[in-house]
């Protein structure tokens, strides 16, 4: 884990094609600086949870490869839907999946952060404190702060990309918490740039 490179991975909690949770992936990724790099993880052929297949010669490859995914990362960001007051079910399976062993999977001190999207003007925060509760059950380092919660996202983002300026910012700064986060865990010098768009996306 250790190096120049800080690798991110993304999921989405929403799969659908117009997803406003993949703009905001996507959006980040445009605005990252030459030393970081995400990768979004699709959760599309993710099944649903089996106790039965959770184990190292049945788990599903698409389990299998997202745990492997997470293993290697420096740090997630996860961004979902809010559905009947929660994350979707789709993030919150895959979550299941790489769970285990209990307090000892690859989630563990995996610095995460968390983004919810949702038209109402809440922007999600009912969904952010189920997150943050399923993240902690599984002894990950939710990155401290405020919380990100997007709402109206259909007045925000154009094209399947963020064009708000404070939401733009607002992410990015996002991310500069999860890059120092990630640089606390790891034992690395804190970052002293900061995210490359960050200060003119907040002018």
């Amino acid at each position: 884990m250790s190096g120049a490179k800080f690798n991110l991975l993304g999921l989405s909690g929403s799969i659908r094609r117009d997803s406003f949770c993949v703009a905001v992936l996507k959006t980040i990724q445009d605005h990252l600086p030459a030393d970081v790099e995400l990768t979004i993880f699709g959760l599309e052929s993710m099944p649903p949870y089996n106790e039965d297949l959770d184990n190292d010669s049945d788990a599903p490859p698409p389990a299998r490869a997202l745990k492997r995914a997470i293993n290697e990362c420096n740090g997630l960001i996860a961004v979902s839907p809010e559905y009947n007051h929660g994350m979707s079910g789709i993030l919150k399976n895959a979550i299941d999946w790489v769970s285990r062993p209990g307090y000892e999977s690859v989630l563990k001190d995996k610095p995460v952060a968390v983004i919810t999207v949702s038209s109402s003007g809440r922007g999600g925060v009912r969904a952010q404190s189920h997150m943050h509760d399923v993240f902690l059950s599984t002894v990950s380092r939710i990155t401290p702060g405020r919380q990100v919660a997007i709402g109206e996202p259909e007045k925000k983002i154009t094209n399947g990309r963020v064009t708000d300026q404070r939401t733009l910012a607002t992410l990015m700064r996002t991310v500069d918490v999860l890059l120092d986060e990630i640089c606390l865990i790891e034992g690395r010098p804190r970052r002293l740039q900061r995210t490359a768009k960050t200060s003119q996306a907040a002018g």
